[in-house]
């Protein structure tokens, strides 16, 4: 196929996880499950902690941060491939696609960022127990929740406003079910050295922080915890930190697969069914771990489903 510059693409279109037509019914259902399971999951964990007086402590209140940035990731990418199924039309304007991506990184890079304010908080509440309250204030904690989300918008923006310089071939497939920048950088047909080398580059400085914080963390937590005398005390201290350790790892486990999936293989489609173990199955996961594991998160949400009147955060 022959290809040509078009500096100004209308759309692309998005091909999914497959093109068989006998199984678009079935991915259709699935992912209109897991997008009701995700965003009633999470919902329910925002309602939970809003609902009970106890939980308004910091662990709780970035906990609903990361419910709350779950619901966003889901609704931005979901949705649309399931109107695309749906309708049968695979398209998505030029303006949508780059938007879609940009929501995209600025929530896994939020995502990213919590994860690493959460092991802070596990650090100081485990390590520095008497001066938790006076180091992780009200306006501390909303400071990191904001100060995380801007610089994930700013580093959603650079790769987008990266990605405005490109011009386009006539080929505007792809293989995937949402707008991932790497897959959109592939299409162009102008030089995108630079872009891959930005996206790579800061990719591994905006992921590898965090990722360093929380090995630094929990390093420092479990020299803390064997420290403690008892067996007991131990085993509280572990479970104080388990269900966000479990969600550090589910979630960078599964981004580091997605990463290996691309340098091993160039299938597109591979890399597609990969990238939902990183995008759709940790935040539809979150919920069940954190309830699943938590005592606190067990009776808050008993009490919400048996009709407990509500103590708002803000009261």
């Amino acid at each position: 196929m022959e290809f040509k510059n078009q500096t100004a693409v209308s759309e692309f279109l998005l091909l999914g996880l497959t093109d068989d037509s006998e199984l678009q019914p079935l991915i259709f259902c699935l992912f209109l499950f897991m997008s009701l399971i995700t965003m009633l999951g999470n919902l329910l964990i925002i309602l939970a902690i809003s609902s009970d007086s106890h939980l308004h402590i910091p662990m709780y209140f970035f906990l609903s941060s990361l419910s709350l940035n779950d619901i966003c990731l889901n609704i931005t990418t979901i949705p649309k491939m399931l109107v695309n199924i749906h309708a049968q039309d695979q398209s998505i304007t030029y303006r949508g696609c780059l938007t879609q991506s940009t929501f995209v990184l600025t929530f896994t890079g939020l995502e990213s960022c919590l994860l690493g304010v959460m092991a802070y908080d596990s650090f100081v509440a485990i390590c520095q127990p008497l001066r938790y309250q006076v180091i992780l204030t009200p306006d501390v904690c909303v400071l990191l929740v904001l100060f995380s989300l801007l610089i994930s918008t700013l580093h959603a923006l650079l790769h987008t406003l990266m990605a405005l310089q490109l011009s386009f071939c006539t080929n505007v497939e792809i293989p995937h079910f949402f707008c991932e920048l790497a897959q959109i950088f592939k299409l162009a047909c102008s030089d995108i050295f630079i872009n891959t080398l930005l996206i790579y580059s800061a990719a591994n400085i905006f992921f590898g922080v965090p990722v360093a914080g929380v090995i630094f963390s929990y390093t420092k937590i479990i020299s803390s915890v064997f420290r403690i005398p008892s067996v007991a005390g131990r085993y509280k201290a572990f479970s104080t930190c388990g269900s966000h350790l479990s969600v550090v790892s589910f979630f960078y486990g599964a981004g580091f697969g997605v990463y290996l999936s691309s340098a091993v293989t160039d299938s597109s489609s591979k890399n597609a069914v990969a990238s939902v173990m990183y995008v759709v199955i940790p935040q539809m996961m979150n919920p069940f771990i954190y309830s699943l594991r938590n005592t606190e998160m067990k009776t808050a949400l008993r009490h919400l489903i048996t009709g407990k009147p509500f103590i708002f955060l803000c009261q």
